[in-house]
């Protein structure tokens, strides 16, 4: 499992979520490469099992999301929120959840960078498949970690106000 002090990998293909069309339809995803998104840049990285499941719905996104001024006023480039899901239900769920410019969603549909990272969580028993992302928030700085908060179960080290103790 990733620790601070390590880099995460820069040589990942990522998912950048588009907003979806007028007709609600949500377009590709283009292709970015995660040392360009981490590289260079003080960022930070939250995320979470699935789009629209319960509590990343209710408190993780949100919290994000209402909290992303403040948080990008600590000299944070940008907030990615990262899921295992595809990038046309990130897209629904960006739009649904009004993250708009504040929260830049990313879809790790392959599970490739969540693998690398050592952050897999089996969900079969939620009927949500063998390979979901752990909840967790991490501070990066030049694709360093400089922090990372995990919850195992329950929402606590993750949240965004956790990450602005941190800031």
């Amino acid at each position: 499992m990733l620790k601070v002090g390590q880099k995460v990998p820069l040589d990942v293909t990522l998912g950048k979520c588009l907003k979806p069309a007028a007709d609600g339809s949500c377009p590709v995803a283009p292709k970015v490469n995660s040392g360009d998104l981490f590289s260079n840049r003080r960022v930070v990285v939250f995320a979470l099992p699935g789009a629209f499941t319960p509590t990343c719905s209710a408190k993780h996104l949100p919290g994000f999301i209402q909290k992303s001024g403040e948080i990008k006023s600590k000299n944070i480039d940008e907030i990615f929120c990262l899921a295992t899901n595809d990038s046309f239900v990130m897209s629904a769920w960006g739009k649904e959840q009004g993250a708009g410019d504040s929260v830049t969603l990313i879809s790790d549909g392959n599970s490739e960078f969540t693998k690398k990272i050592g952050m897999t969580l089996d969900a079969t028993g939620f009927l949500m498949g063998p390979e979901r992302s752990k909840r967790y928030a991490m501070i990066l700085d030049d694709g360093v970690v400089k922090h990372i908060g995990l919850d195992e179960s329950g929402f606590e080290h993750s949240s965004a106000e956790a990450i602005l103790k941190q800031l």
